[in-house]
């Protein structure tokens, strides 16, 4: 297409597509899955914009296209009004719209800066960035190692700084709490923000010792001295406690829940088996202190065990085994899960429980025991085109495949299980292909626990992706099936698109 002389002055990216035939742009949506398209109702006006885009383009070339129609020429007239699309209405004369896998998506209403524009094509799914929120206009946004060094040397006021990531819950909670804190206390201390999710910033968090999100570092002069934790989080709180600040106080330790006074057996690796010996009749909940769905299931535990040991029959006794201290225990009744409960009956282990959560049903079924009904089979149990490798096979599995999206994941983790059958969709998709795999890693497993510390996994899921074997990013992106397929189609989009570029060179 004929480009105005303007065009060639500002150096439009090449990687910008101007598309005037109704056809052309038909193919461009058959062809391209995530392309920014701007309209614009003369060349003149979208010139501030395609300086812009040129960068965009640059910044998520082979994971998204941007293109150029210009409704003022007479030929793509015609397709603007076909897509329904008047540019003139517009104040500044241009439109920007999204497509995503052949269908308009939404029209592209954030912030018009680089940042925001390259953030929502690697995710169009995906929230605003922090720095989007008008409430967050007096937050320090930090986006690079540099740009904290130039901070954290040059700013003389106290500062605050949250490291984040986009997806947690608790960040989100906090941050109008923090946006308000920024804004009261403007001028007397700074407040900054910065998302270090991504694997580039993996020495920052070793630096700052991140190991969950949020961790909010205070820093006097250019030097950190302590985190902000355990304490409040409004406002309030906050600049409350940056009138003094101080290192954080130590957590009162829990008690273990052997040493509360309560009617539960409190059993060990040492006097387990004479127990069960000893009494024909024993349910046992292997537990953890940190395990939620534990704490909430003891109170419950502890009124059965106090039913049964004041009833004149009781059908059995109740016990507990802490599965972090008693590893033999846990290893011996292969323990990947908490809370597990295992039911013996004259010495020997006879059925698991998966539903006993309340007291009125462990009594019910103790009064009656049978075996449960089957358990749903394990992920790596069933037939699907997801590979499930180990510790040990790590490597060598996916050194064969050029492009391997692992999903890192716990068998108990809530947003595991919701990601999982999305998961083994996308993999059913692409199973034909021989060079691509998705894989997964089951970090509850002992033998894959190095694996899962040495590949950056601090939750889950985590998802990374490898070319041959060699871990390239995070994957960030949506967690649906379109979410998983899309990124891989992307790839191999890429790679049809060099070896085209390969034959037209010969």
């Amino acid at each position: 297409a004929f480009l105005p002389a303007f065009v060639y002055s500002l150096k439009m990216s090449p990687l910008i597509e101007k598309i005037s035939d109704h056809k052309d742009f038909k193919k461009l949506l058959r062809t391209r899955n995530n392309i920014l398209v701007l309209y614009s109702k003369s060349a003149a006006a979208a010139e501030s914009s395609l300086r812009l885009l040129s960068s965009v383009a640059q910044e998520v070339k082979g994971r998204g296209t941007i293109s150029w129609i210009d409704c003022g020429d007479s030929e793509s007239r015609k397709l603007c009004k076909k897509m329904k699309v008047d540019p003139n209405s517009k104040e500044k004369g241009v439109e920007l719209l999204h497509y995503k896998d052949g269908a308009f998506h939404t029209e592209y209403n954030r912030a018009v800066t680089l940042k925001s524009m390259v953030a929502f094509l690697k995710d169009p799914e995906g929230a605003p960035l922090w720095e989007e929120n008008p409430e967050a206009k007096d937050i320090v946004h930090v986006d690079s190692d540099k740009e904290l060094r130039r901070l954290l040397k040059k700013e003389d006021k106290p500062l605050l700084l949250m490291f984040y990531a986009p997806w947690c819950g608790v960040c989100k909670r906090m941050m109008p709490s923090y946006q308000q804190a920024a804004t009261e206390l403007k001028g007397k201390y700074v407040l900054a923000g910065m998302n270090v999710y991504s694997a580039e910033f993996e020495r920052i968090k070793e630096e700052y010792n991140v190991r969950g999100y949020p961790t909010i570092c205070y820093f006097e002069k250019g030097k950190f001295l302590f985190h902000f934790e355990n304490y409040g989080a409004t406002a309030a709180d906050i600049a409350e406690w940056l009138k003094n600040p101080q290192a954080p106080k130590p957590q009162a330790p829990e008690t273990p829940w052997a040493d509360e006074e309560n009617v539960v057996y409190h059993l060990t690796d040492e006097d387990f088996d004479k127990f069960i010996k000893d009494h024909s009749s024993v349910l046992v909940m292997f537990h953890a202190p940190w395990c939620g769905h534990c704490k909430k299931m003891k109170p419950e535990y502890e009124k059965a065990a106090e039913f049964l040991h004041v009833s004149s029959d009781s059908p059995g006794v109740l016990a507990a085994v802490d599965a972090t201290v008693n590893k033999a225990l846990a290893e011996r009744y292969h323990i990947s899960g908490f809370p597990t409960l295992k039911y013996f009956k004259d010495g020997e282990e006879k059925y698991t429980l998966p539903h006993l959560r309340t007291k009125t049903k462990i009594i019910d079924w103790l009064q009656n025991p049978e075996a449960p009904p089957p358990p749903e089979p394990a992920w790596e149990e069933k037939q699907t085109s997801v590979i499930h490798v180990a510790g040990e096979d790590f490597r060598e599995s996916l050194k064969k495949k050029k492009h391997a999206l692992v999903m890192f994941y716990a068998p108990w983790c809530p947003h595991c299980k919701n990601a999982i059958p999305h998961f083994t969709t996308a993999a059913e998709v692409f199973k034909e292909d021989r060079k691509i795999a998705y894989a997964a890693v089951d970090c509850a497993k002992e033998q894959n626990h190095d694996l899962c510390k040495q590949e950056g996994v601090d939750g889950y899921p985590t998802f990374n992706y490898y070319n041959y074997g060699k871990f390239v990013e995070k994957y960030t992106g949506e967690r649906g099936e379109s979410g998983f397929t899309t990124f891989m189609r992307t790839l191999r989009e890429r790679d049809h698109e060099r070896v085209g570029k390969k034959k037209d060179e010969l």
